[in-house]
C-alpha cells in the first residue's frame, strides 16, 4: 500500500472510531465543563442546549478525515466554520462571556486528544505519519472552531455595544416621544377603567331600581372581573418597572397549585364551548415563588381561552430532563396563532402586538370613530383580530416575560398561523441561597 493511501486508511479509521465514541466524547466534554469553576453559565443549560452545534461540527470533522478529494475536504471545513459561527452566536444568546467560550473549546480539545490516544492504542501498527496527520487535523478543527466561535461572539458583542452607543446618542431626542407614549398608554388604560366602571355603575343602578336577574348579575360579575384583572396587570407592570417586585422562594407543590388554578378557569372555557384538558403528575415539589408562578400560568391560560374560537386549550406540567433539576409548564391552544408561522422570539411577538394596536388606534382616530368597547387585548397579533381593542396591548404578555426573568425561567413560543400557539415555561426547581 502506498504511503498516502495508508494515511488515508488510518484517517478514515479514526473517523469511524470517533463516530463510535460520540456519546462518550460529548459526555466527557460536559463533565469537564461542569467541573470548570470559570464556566458557570453551562450549569443552567439543558443537555441539548449545551451540546448546541458541536455534534454537527464533529460530523464535519469526521467527513474531513474521510475526505480524499480536495473538494470534499473544503466542504467539510466550510461546514465546520458555519457551525462554529452559529455556536458562538448561540453562546452569546445564552449569556456566556468570551472567556467561557474559549475554555469550553479547550475542554473539547482535551477530550478529543484523549480519544486520539485511545485510537492509537487500539491500532495494531499505526504509522507516525498517520498519527501526525490525525493530530494535525484535530488541532486544526479545535483552533478553527475556537477562532470562528470567539470571532462571531466578539462581533455580536461589538454590534451590541455599537447599538448601545447609538441608543444613548438618541436618548435625549427620544425622551419626549417616550413620555408622550407613556401618557398615551395610561390614557388608554384609564379609558378602559372608566368603561368598566361605567358598566358597574349602570348595572348597580338598575339593580337598585328592580330585582337583580341572573343575566344582570352575570354582567356585573364579568365587568368586575375584567376591571380587577386590568387593575392587577397595571399594578404589577408598575411594580416591575419600578423594580419593587422581588421573588419570594419557598418550597411548594407546583402540581397542586396549577391543578387548583385550572379547576377555577375550566368553567370559563366551558362557557365558550372549548375543551380544557390538563395533564401532569399529582405532585411536583420544587422551590419557587408560588404567587408569581400562578400569575404566569393564569395570564397564559386566560389569553389562550380568550382568543381561541374553536377547539380548546391544553395545560400540562412535568419534570424536565437533565441537570440541574427543572420543571416545565406548557399552555397550548388551537387559536389563530401568529401569521408569520414558525417559532417567533417573544420580543418580536410583543413588538408586533404593540405596533398592531397602535395602528388600529391611529386609524380609528383619523376616521373619528368612537373608542372601541373595552376588551382584553390579545397577547399575539393576528390579522383575524384587527378589530380588537388597542388598549393595553401586550401588557399580559409583557408581565409574563418580566416575571419569567425575575424567576430565572425561560419562556419559549411556538406558533403556526391558523393552528394555534404553544407557550412553554421552564422553571428552576431550586435556587441558590443568598
Amino acid at each position: 500500500m502506498k504511503h498516502d493511501e495508508s494515511i488515508a486508511v488510518e484517517l478514515a479509521a479514526l473517523a469511524s472510531y470517533l463516530r463510535s465514541r460520540r456519546a462518550e466524547i460529548l459526555a466527557a466534554w460536559s463533565r469537564s465543563a461542569q467541573r470548570d469553576p470559570e464556566v458557570t453559565t453551562s450549569t443552567t443549560l439543558s443537555r441539548v442546549q449545551f451540546y448546541d452545534h458541536i455534534p454537527a461540527m464533529l460530523d464535519a470533522l469526521e467527513d474531513s478525515l474521510r475526505a480524499v478529494r480536495l473538494r470534499d475536504s473544503l466542504v467539510a471545513k466550510r461546514d465546520e466554520a458555519n457551525n462554529a459561527e452559529s455556536h458562538g452566536l448561540q453562546r452569546w444568546q445564552q449569556g456566556y462571556d468570551d472567556r467561557e467560550v474559549m475554555r469550553e473549546w479547550m475542554s473539547l480539545h482535551a477530550c478529543l486528544a484523549d480519544e486520539l490516544e485511545g485510537f492509537a492504542r487500539s491500532r495494531p501498527t499505526p504509522t507516525q505519519a498517520a498519527l501526525a496527520a490525525a493530530w494535525r487535523r484535530v488541532a486544526e478543527f479545535s483552533l478553527s472552531g475556537m477562532s470562528e466561535s470567539v470571532t462571531q461572539f466578539v462581533a455580536v458583542q461589538r454590534a451590541e455595544a455599537a447599538g448601545r452607543v447609538s441608543a444613548l446618542e438618541d436618548a435625549l431626542a427620544q425622551l419626549a416621544e417616550l413620555e408622550r407614549q407613556r401618557a398615551e398608554a395610561w390614557r388608554e388604560a384609564a379609558h378602559d377603567l372608566r368603561g368598566n366602571l361605567s358598566i358597574v355603575e349602570n348595572v348597580t343602578y338598575v339593580m337598585q331600581l328592580k330585582g337583580a336577574s341572573a343575566k344582570t348579575l352575570g354582567l356585573l360579575g364579568r365587568s368586575v372581573a375584567s376591571l380587577t384583572t386590568l387593575l392587577n396587570d397595571l399594578t404589577t407592570q408598575a411594580r416591575l418597572d419600578a423594580g419593587h417586585e422581588t421573588r419570594d422562594v419557598q418550597p411548594f407543590d407546583a402540581a397542586a397549585e396549577l391543578a387548583g388554578l385550572c379547576a377555577s378557569l375550566a368553567p370559563l372555557a366551558d362557557e365558550r364551548g372549548l375543551f380544557f384538558d390538563t395533564e401532569g403528575p399529582e405532585a411536583l415539589h420544587a422551590d419557587g415563588d408560588r404567587v408569581k408562578v400562578r400569575r404566569i400560568a393564569q395570564n397564559l391560560i386566560l389569553n389562550a381561552v380568550t382568543y381561541t374560537r374553536q377547539g380548546g386549550v391544553r395545560v400540562t406540567w412535568a419534570e424536565a430532563e437533565g441537570t440541574p433539576r427543572r420543571w416545565t409548564l406548557c399552555v397550548q391552544d388551537t387559536g389563530p396563532g401568529l401569521d408569520r408561522g414558525g417559532t417567533a422570539p417573544l420580543s418580536a411577538a410583543l413588538d408586533a402586538a404593540t405596533r398592531e394596536g397602535q395602528q388600529v388606534a391611529r386609524e380609528a382616530a383619523k376616521r373619528g370613530d368612537p373608542a372601541p368597547e373595552p376588551e382584553p387585548a390579545p397577547t399575539l397579533p393576528s390579522t383575524s383580530r384587527r378589530s380588537a381593542s388597542a388598549s393595553g396591548e401586550g401588557i399580559g404578555l409583557s408581565i409574563v416575560k418580566r416575571l419569567c426573568e425575575l424567576l430565572d425561567a425561560t419562556l419559549e413560543l411556538q406558533t403556526r398561523a391558523g393552528e394555534g400557539s404553544t407557550f412553554r415555561v421552564t422553571f428552576p426547581a431550586h435556587y441558590a441561597k443568598g
